[in-house]
């Protein structure tokens, strides 16, 4: 509809510039900001979804809540898809948290309606001296928040400036009275304008900023709001696309919400208009302020109308998408701290337990790297960075809770159950980093148009069966003192080098020959090779110390020694 406003042979000058730089500042500002609130939050983002969505109306908080704080529905949907892929969610859960995302999305429209763009600049200034001064980190995640925040309201005021003459044009106005006649028109062009940039309250900003110029009646304005809420599911649809069940599943749930809640609201498009109107006047509050009155109701009703329906929504999707999800996989830490004092061989008994789940995620974290080298699916790269953050968190956990135990006065065989436990999660977490830096030397290569060879895969392949291997016996090892397999762990380390040394001979050779075409690929296959090798190098020192506990034990025990 706005391209049509610049053919408009009138007097009126809009700068389109300044909608376009202001529209884009806008954007950036809320994608700036939402960044800069998730490195300030870290991993308690997921912690809460992971530990607060036991019940849908729980999930239903949370998301509203995460929303809230990353500023961008699409993120909690992402987050949530994880979860759903790795196992730690149910689609019943997943429900609860999209519908909460879309509550927690309408804070940006009630933002603009306070009319904080007013003071843009002052908050821009803030978050920019934050920056460039601040010394700890933490303090600088604060400034990039506070500067996106300001950059987002100071492109809204710019745009909105201009976007407020095209009242003044004429065959905008006959096109916006269109709409007021045919809500449907309005509502089909918020779903198309919404899908085109792929964010709600970009959209929704602008039809404030345009309604408060009298250049859009209430009539249009709304069934625009409310096409907007089904044109933002297009980003989980595309992210979905090819991707795995959980994540078609969940962007059909999104979907099939926001239409019925869309479906729902034009019915009673009237009505609604009314209680948005009396609302309004009672407490007397500015046009983009009704506008966003009317998109919290809108989601709230929709939220809470649906919410009864929630197994039904899944039940359907289930059907449309037959097929098997993976099984939950129960993560609870199950820390329990009341047992430190009493029992602290109990205590070590539960950290070990929540350190061969980790264990069990790292080694699947793994496994996802190889699949994304084979398939270059982006989904198996985010399960990848998903399962990474969930070794982190326990990590944390893990080790705060091994620490708690170390203040009580201990055995030297639990001193050295402590130590093995501490040694084996630092030894997880670090493969799982390295897990990581597998997927960006993949990205690397595909974000460049190449693959590697059939004989580089090949060998790359080979080593992925040895050290996947390797990782699971070294975890049967500590898990039930299975000591016999050590030897075979240290034989395989040795092998594993042997291979990377082959491997990495026969790439030159290769090289040599000219017979390497990815350029990219070549000058990072090494660095691939050295870092599957290093994953090894980890799961031997997961073996070694299970093993160096077995052997002190024994020689304290063994009767030549008394």
């Amino acid at each position: 509809m706005f391209i049509l406003a610049t053919q408009a042979t009138s007097a009126v000058a809009i700068r389109w510039d300044f909608v376009l730089g202001g529209f884009g500042l806008f954007l950036f500002g809320i994608k700036f900001m939402g960044d800069g609130l998730k490195n300030t939050a870290g991993d308690k983002l997921r912690d809460y979804i992971d530990k607060y969505t036991s019940k849908a109306w729980m999930g239903i908080i949370v998301g509203a809540a995460m929303t809230l704080i990353i500023q961008s529905s699409s993120a909690t949907t992402a987050i949530t898809i994880g979860f759903i892929r790795a196992g730690l969610m149910r689609l019943e859960q997943a429900v609860g948290v999209i519908m909460g995302a879309n509550i927690g999305t309408t804070i940006t429209s009630f933002l603009i309606g306070l009319k904080i763009e007013n003071f843009a600049l002052y908050v821009v200034f803030v978050g920019a001296m934050i920056v460039l001064f601040g010394k700890r980190k933490k303090h600088i995640y604060m400034g990039t928040t506070i500067l996106g925040f300001g950059i987002m309201f100071f492109g809204l005021k710019t745009m909105g400036d201009e976007l407020k003459l095209l009242k003044d044009i004429e065959i905008f106005t006959d096109l916006t009275k269109q709409m007021s006649d045919y809500p449907l028109l309005a509502m089909i062009s918020g779903v198309i304008m919404t899908a085109i940039i792929q964010s709600s309250s970009g959209m929704i900003g602008i039809v404030q900023k345009i309604y408060e110029s009298g250049g859009m009646s209430l009539d249009a304005a709304l069934p625009f709001v409310f096409g907007s809420n089904i044109g933002t599911t297009i980003t989980a649809i595309l992210a979905a696309l090819g991707g795995s069940l959980a994540s078609r599943r969940a962007a059909g749930i999104h979907t099939l919400f926001n239409v019925l809640g869309t479906f729902v609201a034009m019915l009673f498009l009237r009505q609604f208009i009314q209680i948005d109107i009396l609302i309004s006047q009672y407490f007397r509050v500015s046009a983009p302020m009704q506008i966003a009155i009317a998109h919290i109701i809108f989601n709230v009703v929709a939220t809470a109308l649906f919410y009864p329906f929630i197994s039904a929504m899944v039940k359907l999707i289930r059907k449309v998408l037959p097929g098997d999800e993976p099984d939950r996989r129960e993560v609870d830490t199950n820390l329990d701290t009341e047992i430190i004092k009493s029992l602290p061989s109990g205590a070590l008994a539960l950290a070990k337990d929540v350190t061969l789940k980790m264990g069990e995620i790292a080694i699947e974290g793994l496994e996802d790297t190889r699949k994304y080298l084979l398939n270059g699916n982006g989904n198996d790269r985010e399960a990848v960075l998903q399962l990474e953050t969930i070794v982190n968190s326990l990590d944390s956990k893990i080790t705060e809770y091994l620490l708690l135990v170390a203040k009580e006065n201990l055995s030297e065989n639990d001193l050295e159950e402590y130590t093995t436990n501490l040694q084996v999660i630092k030894n997880l977490e670090r493969i799982s980093d390295l897990a990581v830096n597998l997927t960006e030397f993949y990205e690397l290569i595909f974000d460049n148009r190449e693959k590697l060879s059939d004989a580089a895969l090949e060998d790359i392949t080979a080593m992925y069966d040895l050290v996947i291997h390797m990782l699971s016996r070294a975890m049967r090892i500590y898990e039930h003192k299975d000591f016999n397999l050590h030897n075979s762990v240290l034989e395989d380390e040795n092998y594993l080098d042997l291979l990377e040394y082959k491997a990495r001979q026969k790439h030159f050779d290769r090289m040599t020959r000219e017979e390497c075409v990815a350029n990219v690929g070549g000058s990072v296959f090494v660095d691939i090779l050295g870092t599957i090798e290093r994953i090894g190098d980890h799961a031997c020192n997961i073996s070694k110390n299970a093993v160096n506990i077995h052997v002190t034990h024994d020689i304290k025990q063994s009767p030549s020694n008394l």
